[in-house]
């Protein structure tokens, strides 16, 4: 096994060596990954029967660490007529320190982010923020182990202050289902959360209140084979159960006069889950990243929920399905997925949620020395018989809808929203920076249990910006974009904005089955 330096070598190539003094110099203060941690990462084992199945999801799992860069393995016969063979990893790391610093009028914001840590693989996050206008200042601080003695098991420390003094700190050690190959999952994650929040009363006036409250989350899950046979489609399809136990303890609450209803109560959920899940992956390039393998999910879920609450002093029934698929065709791919849950209360439904989100993108074809790729990401939302709380409600607030906009009084029941995306994909670089330029435009609406769509407003926005991607750094990428917002929520019309927009929103979606949870509703 050999790990490199990210400057001036190649995985593939063994005669390159680093010939520039910065290569040189970035290489001296880069510590590279150390064989053990490459070596947790592996399903198979030394003086063990070479499985060629788990020997290609070891290869995604290395591919799939933010750290490497480039992978090339190789197979060999240890000697003539051996029954054995020398497995050989060259294992090529990216840049992993990531600097932060931002400066505005208003405000000054430095981090350092340390994706592998001293080689180790562990990753270290710090941020400081300070605003001038009071000189309040909010930290962050992060630590992850990822992976502790090939178990899989990671482990995650966090705390968070922001500047007007809400704050989390939460532990997290979880073992997810991260393979089709993996037999069993369990997590347990512990958290206080503490934030004031701004509430309408009966008047619609509204005021900050404070919430505070620890979260108790306990799950456990086991994966069984259920096709015989040897193909990988046999192998990585199996029947999952799990079953998890939430509980929410709420120290601070708001004013009766702001929450009625008792929507931020105290709360013991018992869950349990059983599904059927195929995963596969499939290698594909030029999708989010430049000619770098890209691990592409494809596969089924069909998945059951059922789970037994109590919060005040009330006791409900809750039922949940999840049908799931993706695969390739002709034409590109496509993948969706299908949720419906619903509290039963007495019988009657309760907070009842139904959810269909599709994830598509073109071959890719190219324009003269240009490639493209065009994503569409269309997503529904609808809610029967929800709570009179506007936690209980869906918006377009950024990360949910439409980037870089938020609105304290568009609420909605139902929610249509609608992104495409024209990725290019440059064949040139700059000293290691490939400039990949993208137009996107989103629709979002809301809707009510009373008029439907009927008479919501269309919000949208349209963009254009510029991926920049360096092939030598551990962050995916960065970007700069200029947002222009027609309608927007409380008719704040034609507005531009800059750097809002966040390419990686269409992402990949997986189809493994971890926790059981109630269907999103956001």
């Amino acid at each position: 096994m050999v790990t490199l330096d990210p400057f001036g070598y190649s995985e593939k190539d063994t005669t390159a060596v680093p010939e520039k003094f910065t290569s040189k110099a970035g290489n001296r203060i880069h510590f590279k990954s150390k064989e053990l941690t490459i070596r947790n990462l592996l399903l198979f084992r030394k003086n063990k029967p070479l499985d060629s199945l788990l020997f290609k999801e070891s290869e995604r799992l290395l591919r799939n660490q933010s750290y490497i860069r480039g992978i090339q393995t190789t197979l060999k016969l240890s000697a003539p007529k051996s029954d054995s063979v020398d497995v050989n990893i060259r294992i090529l790391d990216s840049w992993s320190i990531y600097p932060k610093i931002e400066a505005s009028n208003t405000k000054f914001n430095l981090g350092l982010d340390e994706r592998n840590f001293m080689g180790t693989g562990q990753r270290l996050e710090n941020s400081y923020n300070k605003r001038f206008s009071d000189g309040k200042n909010a930290f962050s601080a992060r630590y992850t182990i990822p992976n502790i003695l090939n178990s899989y098991i990671k482990t995650t420390i966090n705390y968070h202050i922001d500047l007007e003094n809400n704050y989390s700190k939460s532990f997290n050690i979880e073992r997810p289902f991260f393979s089709p190959f993996a037999k069993w999952s369990a997590g347990i994650y512990l958290d206080q959360q503490f934030k004031s929040d701004s509430l309408p009363d009966l008047n619609n006036i509204y005021a900050k209140q404070n919430l505070k409250y620890n979260t108790h989350d306990f799950w456990a899950g086991n994966a069984i084979r259920i096709l015989k046979g040897n193909s990988e489609n046999e192998r990585t399809t199996n029947l999952i159960t799990t079953a998890r136990f939430l509980n929410i303890n709420y120290i601070e609450s708001p004013n009766l006069a702001y929450d009625n209803i008792d929507f931020f109560s105290n709360e013991n959920f018992y869950l349990i889950g059983i599904g059927i899940s195929s995963r596969q992956y499939i290698e594909d390039r030029f999708i989010f990243n430049y000619q770098v393998i890209e691990d592409v999910p494809v596969g089924k879920v069909y998945g059951i929920t059922a789970g037994y609450q109590t919060k005040n002093n009330n006791s409900r029934l809750y039922l949940g399905t999840r049908i799931s698929s993706g695969k390739y065709y002709t034409w590109g791919y496509l993948s969706s997925n299908f949720e419906y849950g619903t509290f039963l209360n007495h019988s009657k439904p309760e907070q009842s949620t139904v959810t269909f989100q599709m994830n598509y993108f073109t071959n890719l074809f190219e324009i003269g020395k240009w490639k493209f790729r065009q994503f569409i990401k269309p997503q529904i939302i609808i809610g029967n018989n929800r709570l009179q709380s506007n936690a209980d409600k869906l918006t377009l607030n950024e990360g949910i809808g439409l980037s870089g906009l938020s609105s304290y009084t568009q609420f909605g029941t139902k929610k249509i929203f609608l992104s495409f995306q024209t990725q290019s994909y440059s064949t040139q670089s700059i000293w290691g920076f490939r400039f990949n330029p993208y137009f996107n435009c989103s629709f979002g609406m809301l809707g009510d249990g009373y008029s439907g769509f009927k008479k919501s407003q269309v919000n949208s926005q349209f963009a254009i910006g510029i991926i920049i991607k360096n092939d030598y750094l551990v962050f995916k990428s960065f970007q700069i974009s200029l947002a222009y917002y027609p309608i927007a929520p409380e008719n704040r019309n034609n507005i531009f904005k800059t750097n809002t927009i966040n390419s990686e929103d269409f992402g990949f979606q997986d189809f493994e089955i971890n926790k059981p949870e109630t269907v999103n509703y956001k």
